[in-house]
């Protein structure tokens, strides 16, 4: 019978039955690299968004507060959030941690010593201490301290250097030095006032407020704030990704703002998921154009030997044997196939990573496990279709 066998193979292989077999085999390839360029991609993202390496501490907390609009200007009350309010945001599942901003209820003048001529009036607020990217074994105080550990922005001590200290011809001073002043701390209200010497602990990038701690803030505001309760204006929360979607849109949906710097790659992520999904839509597309060549094709093969077929089974040989055949000449093109995609992907990968890499961004030199799957998924499943094919056109023709 190997003689009928070779008059398959050479059916199969010429004709118009050469030429759909190329263009099958070209779509089958151009259809699996898509996808698997999905897939990789996906992975990519993932791990500059979530991978250790790569993230970036102080954009995991945002101080969150409500958008002042013409609407609330001069009601403070409406300005604040509400029990339901900060409930809500806690339960939100972006929010790893959370924790209230409290402000001083009364009044801060602070001077700085020497020839600094600078003084001004100020506030304070204070956070709980698991949300301070400034590490001091000072920050602490209790009743019988007359020195307050103090926080500053970053951006003040600049704001400092290269705006006002130029424009009133006063030395600039490093952090070094600001730490190493004694400041002057006058808190009052409309009746008594209390001195204190302020001391920087230290600078922080992550909240822009002069800080204070928790327990110098509950001892002030009961003897020197007002009588009320001060409203919770701001709010800090932790997040494992400042520019998830979901976050920015619950704070436009409830008319929350934080510092925007740090919700910048939101869209960014948008837009490459969406170019993402795109590239995956149209991979599919093009695999089930390939799928259904390769089915026709089939089917030409066999109609084409159906005399042979015939024949074949008229010697006894079994409908089985004929379809194994006729699967083993498409089995090995599979294989090539997808190992020259995973090739094409794995240089791509590289290519990336070194790319990357130069601008401190990092992802996996080779592909991840996901593109294998996939591409044994995808090899799978167009195994699965021309076996379906060869089964029932095989049946048919003997």
């Amino acid at each position: 019978m190997r003689p009928f066998f070779e008059l398959l193979k050479k059916i199969i292989h010429t004709g118009i039955g050469k030429s759909r077999f190329l263009m099958a085999s070209v779509g089958l390839g151009i259809a699996m690299l898509l996808i698997l360029v999905a897939i990789q991609v996906h992975s990519n993202f993932s791990q500059l968004l979530y991978s250790a390496k790569n993230q970036n501490e102080t954009a995991d907390f945002l101080v969150i507060n409500k958008k002042i609009t013409n609407a609330i200007m001069g009601q403070s009350g409406k300005s604040a959030f509400t029990p339901e309010e900060i409930a809500q945001v806690k339960a939100q599942p972006f929010v790893q941690a959370f924790g209230l901003i409290t402000s001083s209820r009364f009044k801060v003048v602070v001077q700085a010593p020497g020839d600094l001529h600078f003084a001004t009036d100020m506030f304070f607020e204070s956070v709980p201490d698991s949300f301070l990217d400034v590490k001091d074994e000072d920050w602490k105080w209790n009743t019988s301290d007359h020195t307050i550990p103090i926080i500053l922005p970053s951006d003040f001590l600049n704001l400092y250097n290269f705006g006002f200290s130029l424009s009133q011809d006063l030395p600039q001073i490093s952090q070094e030095t600001v730490k190493a002043l004694p400041l002057q701390v006058v808190i009052s209200n409309n009746l008594s006032s209390e001195p204190f010497t302020g001391h920087v602990a230290g600078f922080s990038d992550r909240i822009s407020s002069f800080l204070v701690p928790a327990s110098f803030m509950n001892w002030a505001n009961e003897k020197y704030g007002t009588t009320r309760e001060a409203p919770v204006s701001r709010v800090i929360i932790k997040t494992p990704d400042p520019s998830n979607p979901a976050l920015v849109k619950f704070l436009d949906d409830h008319g929350y703002t934080t510092n925007q710097d740090k919700l910048k790659f939101s869209k960014t992520r948008l837009i490459v998921q969406t170019i993402v999904s795109v590239i995956g839509f149209f991979g599919l597309i093009l695999l089930l154009f390939a799928m259904l060549v390769f089915s026709m094709f089939i089917q030409l093969i066999i109609a084409s030997c159906k005399k042979e077929i015939q024949l074949l089974v008229m010697l006894g040989t079994a409908p089985r044997q004929l379809k194994r055949y006729l699967l083993k000449q498409f089995v090995p093109l599979y294989i090539i196939i997808g190992v020259v995609c995973l090739l094409l992907l794995t240089s791509l990968q590289y290519a990336t990573a070194t790319v990357l890499a130069k601008h401190d961004m990092v992802v996996s030199t080779w592909p991840g496990p996901g593109v294998f799957a996939g591409a044994l998924l995808v090899l799978g499943l167009v195994y699965l279709v021309n076996l379906l094919t060869v089964t029932r056109y095989v049946n048919k023709e003997s």
